[in-house]
């Protein structure tokens, strides 16, 4: 039992130090919040306390030192410089080191904890302080306790009047949206589901709908493909409004979406009356609620009566009104709003695995009904799949993370790393309330910190160099998420020299990667920076040199069926751009038939089907291009890329993806429809197959591919460019 608890503070430990380390770094910048001094004192105050109570007693004692230290300096006795903030870091650093020995430490660590200590009795054993009753740090700190490098008086974390945006640790802000949803009547004609889209608004908060019936005409005028059917939203969420909006990206010619905001994120505002909220929504004047209310009856029953609201309307009001009320006695319960309990990761991961096992038989119990004709097994199925599909969103919901808080470790990252080169360098992000799988943010830590390694070490210029150039002395790298339909766009923009493409090419022609007098687009030079052992620094460093770095940032972000963008301007800067799907788990497919064999293609991706004739698409090789909406599109034969036997039908189909900023045709023998897709990844032997991302397996037991979009494209742009220049 005693291992359990040891376990759990070790867990929380974890969490505290890296609370810890924001807190110091944002202190640098801000040396006189009481609010970030208080915030850093309690870490390490919690972190003494639990460590003696669970066993590890040279943490704790350690501890007690350091947590001397941040007294002085929440009582005003000690100012804070950027030497102080280099004791705290490290000490910060040697308590991770002893958690990481589970409290044992050896010799070496033994030995660094007595002289940490040592340099923090310096300081808080002084006992002659300045008439100010603050001691300064450089009258006692020996020459090895910190970096002298020139104070900045900014912190990593970019603007310090932004500082309390960009802090993670807290949840984003509340706000309580009037959302009217009116489908066009044809909507329904190309196969959009609406009550699905209903559902994904539904889902990014607490959610009240009132539907419009009214319009709904007898059956025997009834049309099934229309839509007669309006809602009225009333959503309370973190979301922003562009993530509403995104819903119905794809329909927006198709809908009307007007989005309000009706109650602020504190929520002290008292229950608007039913009477407000009708002259909120502009369906009576306040003059005619004050006549209504003079007759005595009820507001609603007058207004109803005196046809000045319809039954629906109201309806729609008094659920407005319903839904704030739960959101207020939900915020005042105690402990509500952060009520959370800790579970294993690994927990996770297995309830994840157990619905990617009953969506596979979701899809067999679906295919079973259709094939026995059984109406009841049908209706059965139908609500196990509505039933699936609010599970897998919720599991998957749970796993999902900020990634503010991977953004965070950055911030040091940066921080040391500008001091070691010589450079004044801060930090500054943006979105970190972006939201990704916590298996997709676990893979990213190593391509980000790679990619700021380069910007921080090739990008940024040292200060002369910024101010011969006309720059600011500081420079900058903005790390920013965003989501983007089922992906996110991670961005790492530098404002350094920018890529010199002409010392990249000679570069590569000297490595023998490009041919002596090939022509190269810009983008394609910029792609030959991640080719492995590539490199154009002259000497090797500690910090780069050695050509490994960014062919690890493409090869990371390949396995997670991502892509890697570049853009860069000399002497302005470099921004690389990660697009990456948000989850590695469970996807939205299109499933598509080729011979006998199927396949799938990430929904996500997907821009649209044609139907074309087989003599318009049988071009040499299986590459051809064809006019698709007024461009040029070129497209390429899965039967023959993947080497699938048989004949094409005569009338084959073209699935149009965008891939790579642009839009790529899919030959295939018969698309199918959607698909819930259980991504199972391949065996080693098939974990570099081109084209292929993974594998999934269908209702009747066999297996499906699953297509790498992104893959297939580059090979038809490489063929297409090829062709062209050969031409």
């Amino acid at each position: 039992m005693i291992d359990k608890f040891r376990t759990a503070f070790k867990e929380e430990a974890e969490e505290l130090l890296g609370q810890l380390e924001n807190a110091l770094l944002e202190i640098e910048s801000s040396p006189e919040d009481p609010e970030l001094i208080n915030a850093a004192f309690r870490a390490v105050h919690t972190i003494k306390g639990s460590a003696g109570m669970f066993g590890f007693e040279a943490i704790a004692q350690f501890a007690h030192g350091f947590e001397n230290l941040m007294d002085l300096i929440r009582n005003g006795k000690l100012s804070v410089d950027k030497e102080i903030v280099n004791l705290c870091l490290r000490a910060r650093d040697h308590i991770k080191q002893m958690l990481g020995e589970d409290g044992k430490p050896g010799t070496e660590l033994t030995i660094v904890s007595e002289s940490l200590s040592a340099e923090i009795r310096a300081i808080t054993e002084l006992k002659t302080v300045e008439p100010s009753g603050k001691i300064h740090a450089d009258k006692v700190l020996p020459p090895s306790a910190g970096n002298a490098a020139e104070k900045t008086g900014a912190g990593s974390d970019g603007v310090p009047g932004n500082r309390r945006e960009t802090d993670d640790s807290s949840p984003a802000e509340e706000m309580t949206y009037r959302i009217r949803l009116t489908p066009s009547p044809e909507i329904c004609r190309d196969g959009t589901k609406v009550l699905k889209l209903v559902q994904e608004l539904s889902g990014l908060g607490d959610c009240t709908s009132a539907p419009n019936v009214s319009l709904i005409p007898r059956l025997s005028a009834l049309d099934p493909e229309k839509a007669y059917c309006n809602w009225d939203f009333i959503l309370t969420t973190s979301k922003s409004v562009e993530s509403m909006r995104e819903i119905f990206l794809f329909v927006e010619d198709k809908c009307e979406l007007a989005v309000d905001r009706v109650y602020a994120a504190d929520g002290n505002e008292a229950v608007k009356k039913l009477g407000e909220i009708l002259v909120d929504r502009g369906l009576v004047s306040r003059d005619t609620v004050t006549d209504a209310l003079q007759s005595g009856k009820k507001l609603g029953e007058v207004l109803v009566e005196n046809k000045v609201v319809t039954e629906q309307q109201l309806g729609a009001a008094l659920a407005e009104q319903e839904h704030f009320k739960k959101v207020q006695e939900k915020r005042a319960e105690p402990g509500m709003s952060a009520a959370s309990i800790r579970v294993a990761s690994e927990k996770l991961d297995f309830l994840v695995d157990l619905v990617g096992e009953l969506v596979t038989l979701q899809a067999r119990l679906s295919r079973t009904g259709a094939v026995l004709g059984d109406s009841e097994l049908n209706s059965i199925a139908e609500q196990f799949d509505r039933l699936i599909s609010q599970l897998r969103d919720n599991t998957m919901s749970i796993r999902m993370l900020p990634i503010g808080s991977t953004f965070n470790r950055f911030r040091r990252v940066v921080r040391d790393l500008s001091m070691d080169l010589g450079k004044d360098v801060e930090l500054v992000t943006d979105g970190g309330e972006t939201e990704l799988d916590k298996t997709v943010i676990e893979r990213l830590n190593d391509p980000l910190i790679h990619i700021i390694r380069n910007s921080l070490d090739h990008g940024i210029e040292d200060p002369k160099m910024r101010v011969s150039a006309g720059k600011q002395r500081k420079g900058t790298i903005l790390l920013s998420a965003m989501h983007s339909g089922a992906h996110v766009l991670i961005k790492v923009s530098d404002d350094g020299a920018g890529i010199d493409v002409e010392a990249v090419r000679r570069k590569a022609v000297e490595r023998g990667i490009v041919p002596s007098g090939q022509e190269l687009s810009e983008q394609e030079i910029h792609q030959i920076i991640f080719q492995p052992g590539f490199s154009t620094a002259p000497t090797v460093t500690s910090v780069s040199g050695r050509g490994v770095g960014m062919d690890v940032v493409k090869r990371e972000i390949d396995t997670l069926g991502g892509t890697v963008l570049v853009s860069s301007e000399r002497g302005r800067g470099t921004t690389i751009t990660l697009k990456i799907p948000l989850t590695l788990a469970i996807i939205e497919g299109l499933l598509v038939a080729v011979g006998s064999e199927h396949f799938v293609i990430p929904l996500a991706s997907v821009e649209g089907c044609i139907e074309i004739d087989s003599s318009l698409v049988d071009g040499s090789g299986g590459r051809d291009i064809i006019q698709y909406r007024g461009e040029l599109l070129p497209f390429i034969h899965l039967r023959r890329f993947l080497s699938v036997p048989g004949e094409s039908p005569k009338i084959p189909q073209i699935v149009i993806v965008n891939a790579l900023d642009s839009k790529v045709g899919f030959v295939v023998d018969q698309v199918i429809g959607d698909n819930q897709t259980v991504i199972k990844p391949l065996g080693r032997m098939y974990k570099d197959v081109d084209g292929i991302s993974g594998a999934t397996i269908l209702g009747d037991g066999t297996v499906a591919l699953i297509i790498d979009v992104n893959r297939l494209a580059m090979a038809v742009h490489q063929d297409s460019a090829g062709r062209s220049k050969a031409g």
